[in-house]
């Protein structure tokens, strides 16, 4: 959960400044176009390095939730076609009794002692304060400059926000998950790298949106209903694939890659 919420502070950052600054179109895509790079495109990459191994208990719990919250974000967006201030805050409630669960899991799992703590590197406060303050402020302002810039494109092109934010800002926003994961995925550490992804795209969903749409309500469209409905399906397609084996194949991480290179054209196109 840890490494999944800091790798995806990128996308907070960008959906954040992008609410702020009126560019609602950006602020949505790029949580969903992030979800689907994330899930097709780190899943599918990791996998032709080795089978990505899934955790029975991401299959049964993490990743069932993912997809319940994309789908609770289409309801509330189609509800009246945007997500309000209300709508934000119910996915920061969602998102706080998740936190709340995994907290009470971790617990569980160290005092029936399944999670061994030997081999890990103590690192003192004040590095850890300076780390993240010195990361935290790079971040706020690089989703500043990436929103601006975005924008800018998307004008200089005669492109729609909802494309850029699906494409170029979703892809560079994505760029901690793939590398964490193939690094993970490198070290023989597949649970990490699939857990990693799973976290990452709850996080993007509940928080993400949740604060960008608390701040300023954000017009939900019948291209970003389209997209919506494209993750949960790449979703449901993916949750098949590791009911197969507890892993992703070589050959189920081309199809994946396969998809989101047809979901590309298809965005590009329409």
């Amino acid at each position: 959960t840890i490494v999944a919420m800091g790798t995806s502070l990128p996308e907070c950052s960008v959906s954040i400044n992008a609410s702020i600054a009126g560019s609602n179109g950006l602020a949505i895509s790029n949580a969903v176009g992030s979800n689907i790079f994330n899930l097709m495109m780190v899943c599918g990459f990791c996998a032709l390095f080795s089978p990505l191994a899934v955790d029975s208990g991401t299959l049964k719990k993490e990743f069932p939730f993912s997809m319940a919250v994309s789908v609770i974000m289409l309801v509330l967006g189609l509800a009246g076609m945007a997500l309000g201030h209300m709508d934000g805050i119910i996915l920061l409630i969602i998102f706080i009794a998740f936190l709340y669960w995994m907290v009470s899991s971790a617990k569980k799992a160290r005092t029936s002692g399944q999670q061994e703590e030997d081999g890990y590197e103590i690192i003192p406060v004040w590095k850890c304060i300076f780390y993240i303050a010195g990361g935290a402020a790079a971040i706020i302002v690089g989703g500043d400059v990436v929103v601006d810039s975005a924008t800018k494109i998307a004008h200089m092109f005669k492109l729609s926000d909802n494309l850029i934010g699906l494409t170029i800002v979703a892809m560079g926003t994505s760029l901690p998950e793939l590398v964490t994961s193939v690094v993970a995925a490198k070290k023989n550490e597949a649970d990490l790298a699939f857990g990693n992804v799973i976290g990452s795209n709850i996080f993007n969903v509940l928080f993400v949106l949740g604060i960008a749409s608390a701040i300023s309500p954000i017009g939900f469209s019948m291209e970003n209903f389209i997209d919506a409905v494209i993750l949960v399906a790449m979703s449901i397609a993916v949750w098949i694939f590791s009911w197969s084996k507890h892993k992703i194949e070589r050959g189920e991480g081309i199809v994946m890659l396969l998809m989101y290179a047809a979901y590309m054209v298809y965005i590009c196109k329409r």
